[in-house]
C-alpha cells in the first residue's frame, strides 16, 4: 500500500502480497531450515524451472518450488491476458538471481567465512528482496512494455539498484542489534568491524553516510531516469517503506507496538472525524 496506494492496481498489491510472502519463505529456507546440500539442489531446481526434476528435495522444498512455479505461471498468464505479453522468463529470472545469492550467504554461514564489507554488500543488496519486487512490479503496473526497457529492468537498473541498496543498508542498522545476539549471518557493521577493526559506533555511522548518499543517488537517477513515472515512484516508495520499517528498528521481525499501530491505523481503524481529533491523535497524524 506505502508503494501505491491508487484504487485501481488492486491486481498489482494482491499479488505483490504474495511475492512477499515467497521471499520471506524462501529467505527462512535458506537461512534457517535447508542444509548446504539442499539449498544447492533447491537452486538447481529453480534454475531449471522443471516441476518434473524435483524428486530430489526433501518435501517442504518441493512444496515451496510448486508456489513459486504455479504462482509464476499464474500470474504471467493473467498478465498476456491482459496485456498480449508473456513475462514469466523475465519473472523467473529474478528468482533464480535471488536463490543464487542466498546460496553464496548459505556457504558463507556454513564455512564459517566473514566476508569483506564491499562483499557483502555486492551479494546483499540481492538478498534483501527487493530486486524481485521491483521485477514484477514493473510489469504490473499500468502501462505500456517497451522492449528497449527490458534489459534494464533485468540487468538491474540503478533506479532498482540503489532502492536495493537503501534497503540493504537501513534494514542492516535496525535488525544488527537483535541476529547479532542470535548469532545470525553478519551484517554491514560487523563486516566492517571485522575487516577494519573500527568500533561498533564508526561502523554505524558509515553505514548512515552510505545511507544519505544512496539516496542522493537514487533521487538524481529518478530525475534522469527515462523510465515509466509510475515505476519510479513506486521504487522510491520501497525505499521509504523500508527506513519506515527499519529506521528505529527491526519492524518487520519483531512485532513491536508502533509499527502495529500504524498498520492498524492505515487499515483498519476509520479516519476519525475532525470534530472528534484530540490533541494526541493531532500530533500522531502530523508526523
Amino acid at each position: 500500500m506505502e508503494m501505491n496506494s491508487e484504487p485501481d492496481i488492486q491486481f498489482f498489491r494482491i499479488n505483490l502480497t504474495k511475492v512477499d510472502c515467497l521471499i520471506v519463505t524462501i529467505d527462512d529456507i535458506f537461512d534457517v531450515y535447508g542444509t548446504l546440500e539442499e539449498l544447492e539442489l533447491f537452486t538447481e531446481a529453480v534454475d531449471r524451472w522443471d516441476p518434473n526434476t524435483i524428486d530430489t528435495l526433501p518435501e517442504y522444498m518441493q512444496l515451496c518450488f510448486l508456489s513459486l512455479y504455479n504462482f509464476v505461471n499464474d500470474v504471467s498468464f493473467e498478465v498476456l491476458k491482459m496485456k498480449g505479453f508473456y513475462i514469466a522468463p523475465y519473472l523467473k529470472k529474478s528468482w533464480v538471481d535471488i536463490c543464487k545469492h542466498y546460496l553464496i550467504e548459505a556457504k558463507w554461514a556454513d564455512g564459517g567465512y566473514k566476508p569483506e564489507f564491499e562483499k557483502y554488500l555486492e551479494n546483499g543488496w540481492m538478498t534483501i528482496g527487493m530486486s524481485v519486487m521491483l521485477v514484477h512490479t514493473y510489469f504490473w503496473i499500468p502501462h505500456s512494455f517497451k522492449k528497449q526497457e527490458l534489459p534494464s529492468i533485468q540487468q538491474y537498473c540503478y533506479i532498482i539498484r540503489f532502492t536495493c541498496i537503501i534497503s540493504r543498508l537501513v534494514n542492516d542498522l535496525g535488525t544488527y542489534q537483535r541476529e547479532s545476539e542470535n548469532g545470525d549471518t553478519l551484517k554491514l557493521i560487523q563486516c566492517y568491524m571485522n575487516e577494519t577493526g573500527a568500533s561498533e559506533e564508526n561502523a554505524k555511522e558509515l553505514i548512515k553516510s552510505m545511507l544519505s548518499l544512496t539516496w542522493k543517488k537514487l533521487n538524481k537517477e529518478a530525475h534522469n531516469s527515462s523510465l515509466p513515472q509510475i515505476f519510479i515512484d513506486m521504487a522510491m516508495n520501497l525505499a521509504r517503506m523500508a527506513m519506515c520499517m527499519y529506521i528505529h528498528g527491526d519492524g518487520h521481525t519483531i512485532q513491536d507496538s508502533q509499527m502495529k499501530d500504524r498498520v492498524l491505523s492505515l487499515i483498519v481503524h476509520p479516519i476519525p472525524q475532525k470534530e472528534n481529533i484530540n490533541e494526541k491523535e493531532l500530533k500522531i497524524m502530523t508526523h
